[in-house]
């Protein structure tokens, strides 16, 4: 019979050579320098746009099928394109949020026109009254980023001439582009405050005009040096020196626009770098959406989703 005091003693003696071996074990162990990191992926969206690219009737492509097509094929979130759109009743509108909701989508990025490039004056403010009321429509739709543009000079005889020409026009007779950024700035700098109020953040697009050069995008958005006016940077939209470009916008994106062309573009095709993109965005540690803009010929039953994959592969970042 083992005596009290005798199993004390020894239940003590192996409790120390249980936490000698212990500390031998830890001792013996490498040393790990920081904590491990792990992967997550930036959630990726679509463009109704995708959807629809302007061919036909946009009654033909709703954006309620797109909300239904977008949700079915696995993304996180949707991005409306305003001139897509049935209606702008406020209805209308609160359908479509409850039907992205019950589909598990974001609402995550409102893609706009407006056009401030013009000596107009009535011009102007008849685009700065359309942008503010943009920015309330977005608000109802609790979507908290919107694209917006310069507007072109408009000499181009037709879209696709632009397009044969780089996106490169003339400024109308009698005026340069240095009279156009002033407009652009300030009636920019006017829709300002109602974004701050609605907490929509504007972004600035490569898209034509005085934007489509990075320096003319980076001019107006440094001008007004606001949080509230950001870049919305569109991969397919510069068509010359495009990984640079693209880098002096990266710290300033709020959202990325991904453009794919399956089956040959509808304007140009572009073989674009994604996985070299990719990684410029993970160093400056951009985490927000990336918004699929399909604009080739391939249907886009099949282009999108294939779309979807690349993205999916291509954007992510590494977290502790």
């Amino acid at each position: 019979m083992i005596s009290r005091r005798n199993f004390v003693e020894k239940a003590a003696l192996l409790g120390a050579g249980t936490a000698f071996w212990g500390c031998a074990e830890k001792e013996a162990a490498p040393k790990m320098e920081g904590k491990p990191k792990s992967i997550r992926h930036n959630p990726i969206g679509v463009s109704t746009y995708s959807f629809w690219q302007f061919n036909g009737p946009k009654e033909e492509t709703p954006i309620e099928n797109c909300i239904e097509k977008a949700a079915a094929l696995g993304f996180d979130g949707i991005e409306l394109l305003l001139v897509q759109m049935g209606s702008e009743e406020n209805s209308y509108l609160q359908k479509l949020k409850k039907q992205a909701y019950h589909a598990g989508l974001d609402l995550m990025g409102f893609s706009t026109h407006q056009g401030f490039l013009n000596p107009s004056r009535e011009y102007r403010e008849e685009n700065i009254a359309k942008t503010k009321h943009q920015i309330e429509l977005a608000y109802a739709l609790g979507i908290p980023t919107m694209r917006l543009n310069t507007g072109r000079w408009g000499t181009s005889e037709s879209f696709d001439a632009l397009m044969a020409s780089k996106g490169i026009e003339p400024a109308l007779e009698g005026y340069t582009d240095e009279d156009g950024f002033k407009w652009v700035i300030d009636a920019i700098e006017t829709c300002m405050p109602l974004a701050r109020e609605c907490g929509v953040v504007l972004g600035l697009e490569n898209h034509w005009g005085l934007g489509r050069t990075a320096t003319g995008v980076k001019r107006i958005v440094d001008a007004i040096n606001s949080p509230w006016l950001q870049v919305t940077l569109d991969t397919g939209n510069f068509l010359e020196d495009r990984e640079r470009q693209l880098e002096l916008l990266a710290p300033q994106t709020v959202l990325v626009q991904a453009k794919t062309y399956y089956g040959g573009g509808k304007w140009y095709t572009l073989d674009i770098d994604y996985p070299a993109i990719g990684e410029m965005m993970r160093r400056h540690n951009y985490k927000g959406y990336i918004s699929l803009e399909f604009e080739g010929n391939e249907a886009p039953d099949k282009a999108v989703p294939k779309s979807l994959e690349l993205l999916r592969n291509t954007f992510y970042y590494e977290v502790s």
